[in-house]
């Protein structure tokens, strides 16, 4: 419930540029609030201290957490966090990525494509490092992770 009453108060911050989308929304039992955002071209710091003061106010306001017992962090997701949502697939094409099946496989390779049932990753294999294509469905995508290649 309390999830859902700050989805739409992070949405409705982020309605002003097209780009913004809103990622995730963890609440501890604690109630320390993490809310991810991104955008199609990547997130500002400055745009997520924005949200966060702009959400902190509003949450004070609905008394969703009586007495002002919360405390919140607004950021992106960064390269720790598994993308969950088409977009960020969209928005990685050609990085690196790491898949891991639910049956424990894991694929590495270039993200080359995402439509809206999975995903293609380009593998490099062998010594001559020849390229093949991997098509995985999202249904059997456990976790997929943007890896920093060097």
């Amino acid at each position: 419930m309390q999830t859902e009453q700050l989805s739409g108060m992070v949405n409705a911050l982020l309605e002003g540029d097209p780009g913004d989308f809103l990622v995730d929304i963890r609440i501890t039992p604690g109630n320390h609030i993490k809310v991810f955002i991104d955008n199609d071209k990547g997130i500002t710091i400055d745009k997520c201290v924005a949200v966060n003061r702009a959400l902190y106010k509003k949450i004070e306001e609905s008394n969703l957490f009586p007495g002002g017992d919360f405390s919140l962090e607004v950021s992106s997701p960064g390269l720790d966090e598994p993308l969950k949502l088409h977009r960020q697939f969209v928005k990685n094409l050609g990085r690196f990525a790491e898949v891991t099946l639910h049956d424990g496989a894991r694929v590495e390779g270039k993200l080359v494509s995402a439509t809206d049932t999975g995903i293609e990753i380009e593998e490099s294999k062998g010594k001559k490092k020849e390229p093949v294509n991997h098509t995985l469905l999202f249904e059997n995508i456990k976790t997929t992770k943007i890896k920093v290649v060097f």
